[in-house]
């Protein structure tokens, strides 16, 4: 049985990231049998990065669903996302898809997620997923891999990356707290690659090269903390290198001249 205690001194692994800007990806069937449950993970994460000012962001995604009900605690994400929109100190994006519930100091927190009202792509570098990378913050994933780093869309869409995003828009809905209902229209996913997130571990040799990860464990789930700047550079680079073709339509391994050979970041 994991207690919360354990969990702490796990986490000093990760003390960089200590009062900076962190976001989750769980598995919690990986991190095993935890004393309190998964309330007792998401207490000692927030609890951990929000000391000296940080704030800990946990996807509450809802892409699943035409309808974002902030009356409901509801993500298709996971467990997780589930427990950290119910909590009465999360404050929530109103982003219709890719919403986010944020922990911290409350004003601190508020003006982070207050450009997710605006934006019209499901990561954009204008909301939280870019403040990520504008703050020098972290992506920390516990028991999953990059395929679930959802922070690496925001990259793709950063630089820019050919057959991402739909030339037309699609309509998603927001129920507001007060019942109010309000239509926003996205631009979404292309679906040449119908999934380009799961060819995103191609990505992981080349962070790893660059020094990009913390490698640890919660529990009994490998943990990796990755630096938002370094891999969006590492990305860029290998991107540069291949004159921005596409490496995502296959699960060929990405060539290491494209981030290899002399190449920094």
């Amino acid at each position: 049985m994991i207690s919360k205690s354990d969990i702490i001194k796990q986490l000093e692994k990760f003390s960089v990231a200590k009062g900076r800007i962190v976001t989750v990806h769980t598995s919690l069937k990986a991190v095993g049998e935890i004393d309190g449950g998964g309330e007792t993970l998401l207490s000692a994460l927030i609890e951990y990065f929000t000391q000296d000012g940080g704030l800990f962001c946990v996807p509450t995604h809802t892409w699943n669903s035409n309808v974002y009900d902030l009356r409901k605690a509801q993500s298709c994400v996971g467990v997780l996302p589930c427990l950290a929109a119910a909590r009465p100190d999360a404050v929530r994006s109103l982003h219709p898809t890719h919403s986010m519930a944020v922990f911290g100091d409350k004003a601190v927190a508020e003006a982070f997620v207050k450009d997710e009202e605006t934006v019209d792509t499901p990561a954009n570098p204008k909301g939280c997923y870019g403040k990520i990378y504008e703050n020098d913050g972290y992506v920390l994933l516990i028991g999953v891999g990059h395929n679930k780093n959802t922070y690496l869309h925001c990259v793709e869409e950063m630089l820019n990356v050919p057959d991402r995003l739909t030339d037309y828009k699609v309509e998603r809905n927001i129920i507001h707290k007060d019942g109010r209902e309000e239509s926003r229209f996205l631009y979404w996913f292309d679906e040449k690659i119908p999934d380009v997130s799961v060819e995103f571990p191609k990505f992981e040799p080349a962070f790893r090269y660059h020094g990009c990860i913390i490698d640890g464990f919660i529990g009994n789930a490998p943990v990796q903390l990755c630096n938002a700047q370094k891999m969006k550079e590492v990305i860029e680079l290998i991107y540069k290198n291949n004159n921005f073709g596409e490496l995502l339509d296959n699960n060929l391994p990405i060539d290491e001249k494209l981030y290899k050979g002399g190449f920094s970041v």
